[in-house]
Order: structure tokens, then C-alpha cells, then sequence
């Protein structure tokens, strides 16, 4: 115990200045089409390479953030980098989405359309391109309907992240301000092995069919689990069946390798070529 709240305490410490010193970078996983295998998205990930703990994982340096306070400034960076780079991603005749994820204590701050905003003046990045990725808890929070509202007006697209994590709920999809469901990988992991689990995955997948919302597969690891998808008409996927995250060269470097497609199997021949 002692270990790890000392190991709290140092990352909390070394996280505040670790973008200056330039511990912080983006990581960049591409969203494909189940129908024509088009790379239609990526999602930006934050990662921090310590110089004391090496690569420390989101699960473990995001929760210290939050505690400290730093969150918000965080994502703020993340959202002005990520559009930045966006702007030049080749999309091989399709305009990329850029997923970015978005924390309750983010919205909470009330600064969250400001944020995109002045990212988006700044990059010069169309709205219409961007999509803030929230968790159901959060779009639940006090004072939130407002910032959805207007970042809806401006052409943002919004989804729902982590579904089927926790206390999901499916009858209330219906009622939330979403464009986009993402399945969370928790749920995928069972979904070609469980019954039930397979039957909330097409529930989700004829609901967004029914409300106009696209649904994307996170976190797919396997072809049984890909296949199981596919063949209860899921539009997207993303995992590490289809490509880890990878840093913003090999991004482009695998978008113009099949002119924007991408299926299992091709990253590994990408990358030996």
C-alpha cells in the first residue's frame, strides 16, 4: 500500500510540467467501416512516457489528474494538438472524424465549448469533423445539457463512450444527445461466447439502425468477436484486431499503404514492408 501511494504521489507530482517537458504525446487509433473496410475516424489518446516509470498507462495517470486537478488542462491540450493534426491526416476521399474524449470534471468546469472552440479556430478544423467522446454519467451531470446543446449548434458531433460499462442503460439510449453509441470492449469480449451479451450488442445495433445513430465496436480483439459484429450489421470497429494506436507517421503511413482501408492482418504487413 505504501508503494503505491508513493507512486501516486510522484506521478502527481511529475505530471504537473510534463507537457513542457515533453513527456506527453498523442497516439492515434483508427475507426473502420465494417461495410467497405474505409477508415472513416481516429480516436487521440493520451499517453505519458515517465522518466522514472517508462510508459504509464491512462487508467493509472488519468484518475492522479483528476485528483489534482488537472484534467481539464489536459484535455485542453489534447483537443488543440489532436485538431491540429487532423487537419493534414490524407483521408483518401473520406473527411476523417477525430474522436476526442471529454471527462465529467471537463464538463463540469463549464470551459468545454469554449475549449473546442478555440481549438477549432485554431486548427481551422471543421466542426462537422470533430466528436467528443462522453460517458453516459457525464451527459447526466448538473448544468450539462446547455454545453451539449451548443456544441450540437456548432456542428460537433457527440458520443456516448463506454457503453455497456457499468450501469448502461438501454432503454435510455433513446433520450440521450448522441450521433454515436460506442460498444465498450467489456461488453465485446463476451459478445461471441454469451448469449445475452450478443443480444444486448444487436439491441444496441437495431436501436441506433431505428434512431439514426452510428455504433461503433471498441476495443475488438478477435475475428470471432469481428465476425459476430458484422453479422449483426455493426457499422464500425475499432481494436487491436484492426490496429493498435500508433503515432501520427505510422497513421499516415497505414492510411496511404490501401488508399484508407484497413482489415485484420494488414498492420503486421504494413509495417514489414
Amino acid at each position: 500500500m505504501t508503494a503505491a501511494r508513493d507512486r501516486r504521489e510522484q506521478l502527481r507530482r511529475d505530471l504537473v510540467g510534463a507537457r513542457e517537458r515533453g513527456e506527453l504525446a498523442l497516439v492515434w487509433q483508427p475507426i473502420v467501416s465494417l461495410a467497405d473496410h474505409r477508415v472513416t475516424g481516429v480516436e487521440a489518446l493520451l499517453r505519458w512516457q515517465h522518466p522514472l516509470y517508462g510508459d504509464v498507462p491512462p487508467d493509472e495517470f488519468l484518475p492522479v489528474a483528476e485528483r489534482a486537478g488537472l484534467v481539464v488542462e489536459l484535455q485542453r491540450w489534447v483537443l488543440h494538438t489532436a485538431t491540429a493534426a487532423a487537419v493534414a491526416l490524407p483521408g483518401h476521399g473520406v473527411e476523417l472524424k477525430l474522436g476526442v474524449n471529454v471527462s465529467a470534471q471537463h464538463l463540469a468546469a463549464g470551459t468545454l465549448v469554449g475549449d473546442v472552440t478555440s481549438a477549432l479556430r485554431a486548427s481551422g478544423l471543421s466542426p462537422e469533423r470533430l466528436v467528443v467522446e462522453i460517458t453516459e454519467s457525464a451527459l447526466m451531470g448538473e448544468h450539462v445539457a446547455d454545453d451539449v446543446t451548443a456544441l450540437r449548434l456548432m456542428g460537433v458531433h457527440l458520443a456516448l463512450d463506454d457503453f455497456g460499462r457499468g450501469s448502461s442503460s438501454l432503454p435510455g439510449l433513446g433520450r440521450l444527445p448522441v450521433d454515436i453509441i460506442k460498444l465498450d470492449r467489456a461488453l465485446l469480449s463476451r459478445v461471441d461466447r454469451d448469449p445475452y451479451t450478443r443480444a444486448v450488442c444487436e439491441a444496441v445495433v437495431a436501436l441506433g439502425t431505428v434512431l439514426h445513430i452510428d455504433v461503433v465496436a471498441e476495443g475488438v480483439e478477435t475475428a470471432s468477436q469481428l465476425g459476430v459484429l458484422s453479422a449483426l450489421g455493426c457499422g464500425f470497429a475499432q481494436g487491436f484486431l484492426l490496429s493498435r494506436p500508433v503515432g501520427l507517421v505510422g497513421l499516415t503511413q497505414l492510411l496511404d499503404a490501401h488508399d484508407g482501408r484497413l482489415w485484420p492482418g494488414l498492420v503486421g504487413r504494413v509495417e514489414a514492408s
